[in-house]
């Protein structure tokens, strides 16, 4: 991939590009080779999509990358705590159980259950900027799993 976890670049761009196709860095070109000179070097990328494509539901990845990446250098545990993310998390989590039948328990503690997913996967003191595509995916899996989704 040409932007790696280990770059301060990585961001959601990088991650859905590299969950839909893989990236190989061509070729430097250097500033000189354009008139007018621009103030930084530019790059020639070759990007094959995947085949086939993940199967995967692309709302709920965006959905899911979206409130990582908008803090990336917080952990995982903070960013599940946030008032806004625990808010859209609930609500998404009570119009799922609506229309799918299923009742929720008075005593039901969204925050808890996300901390309990976090736990589960080892993520909880995670930062985005670090993970990988296939620990996206399984954070994704896992909070789907629990009926807890990222779009409603």
């Amino acid at each position: 991939a040409v932007v790696s976890t280990q770059s301060g670049h990585y961001g959601r761009g990088s991650a859905n590009t590299q969950l839909m196709a893989r990236v190989a860095h061509v070729l430097k070109v250097g500033k000189n080779n354009f008139k007018p000179p621009p103030k930084v070097d530019s790059s020639v990328v070759r990007i094959e999509p995947m085949n086939p494509m993940p199967k995967i539901n692309f709302v709920e990845w965006d959905g899911l990358t979206r409130i990582l990446f908008t803090r990336k250098n917080k952990t995982l545990s903070a960013i599940f705590k946030s008032k806004t993310v625990i808010e859209l998390l609930s609500k998404n989590y009570q119009i799922y159980c609506s229309l799918n039948e299923i009742m929720v328990a008075d005593d039901f503690d969204i925050k808890a259950k996300i901390d309990e997913i976090l736990t589960e996967c080892a993520f909880n003191e995670t930062r985005a900027r670090t993970m990988s595509i296939d620990q996206f995916l399984k954070l994704l899996e896992r909070f789907n799993a629990n009926k807890i989704h990222f779009s409603s």
